[in-house]
Order: C-alpha cells, then structure tokens, then sequence
C-alpha cells in the first residue's frame, strides 16, 4: 500500500530523537533527551501511542501504523485517517473547549499527533469495570455531543458550508468501511473475525445469523450510516474512547469522524452504559456489592439522553442560523409554536436513531471483531455469557422495536428488568 514519503514507524530512539528536534516540544519537555522516559502504552486496535515524560512536563504521541494492529499487517488501513483525527480534534477543541486533549504538533508524513498529556486520567471503561463512578461525566459529555452535533449540523450551519465540510472528511471512508462491516454486517453472518463467548453464545450466535427480521432492521441503521450525513460526528464514541478523573472529562481518538447520523455518537455513549450495567454483575466479588454502582450507570444513561437533548434544544432555540428551518417561515405566535412543535419530533426522531445504534454497538461488541473488556474481564466465561445474553436481549428489542421505547426511561426500566433474568445457555 502506497505510504507518505518520509513515513517510518517510529521506535523509541526514533521518536526521541524525533521530539528533540522540534523546538518548541523539546523546551516542553525540559531536561536532556536522553533522560526522557518514553513508554508505549497503546491498548486499542489501531495505532502506537507512546507517554513521554522529560525534565519539566510529559506529552502523549500517537501514530498511526499502516495496517489494523489488533490484525497486523494483512489488514492494510491508510494514514491519511491520522489527517482526519487531528482536524476532528481541532474542530471540537473550537466548539467544546477544554473537552478533547490540547494539540501539540501533527506531522502529517509521519502521521503522528503529539498531544497534551493526561494525567491522573485514565480510560473511564477501566474505571467503570471496578465499580467507580464518575459525577461529571454526565454533564460533560452532554456538552460535548451537543455542540459538536448541533453546530456542525444544517440547524447551524449554510448548505454552502455544511457542503463544504463534508468534503473535508469524505476520504476518511476506509475507517466508515470499517464500520460498515463490523457494526453492521459480520455479526449476521459467518465471518472469520467474529468470535464470541463459547460455547455459551453459541446458540444465540446462529440465531442472529438466521433472523431475518433484525437483519432487515440491522440494515436500515446500517443505509441510515451510509447516506445520512447529519452532523460531524466522533464515530467510535465509546467509554474506551473517554478520558476521566471524578472531575473532568476528556473525549479521544476520533479518528473514525465524518459526516453521520447524530443518533449515532449518543447510542453509542448510551450502549457503553448500558453494557457496564450489564457486566457489573459478572465483576461482583459478593452478591449486590456493586448495586450501588449500577444504579448510578442507569441514571447516568437517563441523564446523558435527557441532558443532551436539553442542551441541543437550547442551542435551536437560542437562535439557530443554519439553512433548515429558516425563521422566516416561522415569524409570529403561531410560527413559533409551530416550530417548537417540530422541534420536540425532529428530537423523537433523532432518539429513535439513537436506541436503534446503540443496540448495533450492543450486539457487535459481543459477536463480532473488537470486545469490551467490561465483559471480557469476567473470568468465568459461563458468568460472563449470561451478562452478554442480557445485554443482547435487550438490543434485539431496541433494534426491532424502537417504538416500544418512547423515553429513555422506558430503556433503562427494560435494563433494570433483565439485570437477573437467567438465560439459557449452550453447552456444547
């Protein structure tokens, strides 16, 4: 596959030297390069990230390699998705200040990112697999997803703009492929990468396999994907995807954005919740230890649909100066009401999307390529199938009756139902 000029992975003593030579990250760093500390500590599916540490302070450096690395090098991926990360982060640094990680430096032939360093932050599914809880988070990513959807939507924005920044992201379509394939295609059908929990799932596998009905609907959200370009959206938004303390939030790795459906980014914050729900069972070391814990998940859920919507509202109503709706036809007492009505259906709409996406993350993350480690830590595999086998019951019903869930109470009462019924199992 065809490489940047000057592009090599870079290994420690490249990267050290590397840092060294750009003035302005190595007077950041403080101290002899040769002291630096240099670790790389990448646990997801894609790229290299390294922590650097020197006299005075630390960065983060991410590269991208030119293949999956949770596959290797038969799976061949470009670097230009490495491009279409750092401007995502520059467009949500501008409209959710203090949300995503400080830029540093990109250099685009090396497709490497240095960035501010995190610390104490950790991965948040990290967190949430031992049980803590985290107060801000809801609040935080609320206003995240708000006004990164809300501003780079037509609610917002000019036909002539929202054009144009579509075009900005079109190319990053092998990371959309991606997507296409292991959310919403291999988890029906015979594929090599899929793997499962067995021989528990078995039986459950083969029925995704034969049901026609929620491929039916599984296809839909998938068309929805392909030709619905909504907003700029982070595309893997996920709990692994969310760097936290108890009090701040910081949103990485976007390297999946492009131009979607809005639903798409909140049913996936909203399937991760409602996974952690559903695994903390199998992390319990005494029965109703984490009872706690997970009643705080489920009103987190309820509070990030409840909070995003309210803040997308008020961002419509303060004023919207995009294309759609335009205030002229609206003018008067009557107008606005009328508008406000439409308002509150194009939100029911946009909440239909978002149960239906988020049970595809559900059921792709138990079935196909990439697991959670909120179900994969459960070291009893009988244990932790039956956790699975609650969670993907509940995201066949979102999936193929959407309507069934009006409010986002009516999901979590769903998930609160199912948390001890007991599934059957395969056994061989």
């Amino acid at each position: 596959m065809a490489q940047a000029e000057g592009y090599r992975i870079l290994h420690e003593a490249d990267l050290r030297d590397y840092l060294a030579g750009v003035p302005d990250l190595k007077a950041l760093l403080g101290g002899e390069a040769a002291s630096w500390s240099i670790t790389e500590v990448g646990d997801g599916n894609l790229n290299l990230v390294f922590i650097v540490k020197g006299g005075r302070s630390g960065v983060a450096v991410k590269q991208a390699l030119p293949y999956v690395r949770l596959v290797g090098e038969s799976w061949p991926l470009p670097l230009s998705r490495a491009h279409y990360e750092y401007l995502a982060l520059s467009r949500q640094a501008q409209l959710a200040p203090g949300l995503v990680p400080a830029l540093l430096h990109h250099d685009e032939a090396l497709a490497l990112t240095v960035m501010e360093l995190l610390e104490p932050h950790i991965i948040m599914r990290k967190g949430m697999v031992a049980g803590t809880q985290y107060p801000g988070f809801a609040n935080d990513i609320t206003t995240f997803m708000a006004r990164t959807l809300f501003f780079t939507s037509d609610l917002a924005l000019s036909a002539a703009d929202k054009k144009e920044a579509i075009a900005d992201f079109a190319g990053n379509h092998a990371l959309c492929k991606i997507t296409e394939d292991l959310i919403f295609t291999d988890p029906y059908r015979v594929a090599v990468q899929n793997h499962w929990t067995v021989p528990y799932l078995n039986t459950l596998a083969a029925s995704l396999r034969a049901d026609l009905e929620l491929h039916v609907a599984i296809s839909r959200l998938k068309l929805k994907f392909m030709a619905s370009p909504e907003a700029l959206i982070h595309g893997d938004l996920h709990t692994g995807s969310v760097m936290v303390t108890e009090g701040q939030t910081r949103v990485i790795d976007p390297e999946f954005a492009f131009y979607g459906p809005m639903g798409f980014d909140v049913g996936a914050v909203l399937a991760n919740l409602l996974m952690a729900y559903f695994a903390s069972s199998g992390h319990e070391r005494s029965p109703g230890d984490r009872r706690a814990f997970e009643g705080w998940v489920l009103e987190t859920v309820e509070q990030v649909w409840n909070e995003f919507a309210r803040k997308f509202l008020d961002l419509w109503r303060a004023g919207a100066a995009g294309d759609a709706y335009p205030a002229s036809l609206f003018a008067g007492e009557k107008g606005a009401a009328r508008l406000e009505a439409e308002r509150q259906a194009y939100m029911q709409r946009l909440f239909a999307d978002t149960v239906g996406f988020a049970a595809a993350k559900t059921i792709r993350r138990i079935f196909g390529l990439a697991h959670n480690i909120d179900f994969e830590l459960i070291e009893d595999p009988r244990r932790r199938a039956i956790s699975e086998a609650r969670a993907v019951r509940l995201a066949r019903t979102m999936m193929l009756e959407a309507g069934a869930f009006p409010t986002i109470v009516d999901v979590t009462a769903a998930a609160r139902k199912l948390r001890d019924w007991q599934p059957e199992l395969a056994t061989g």
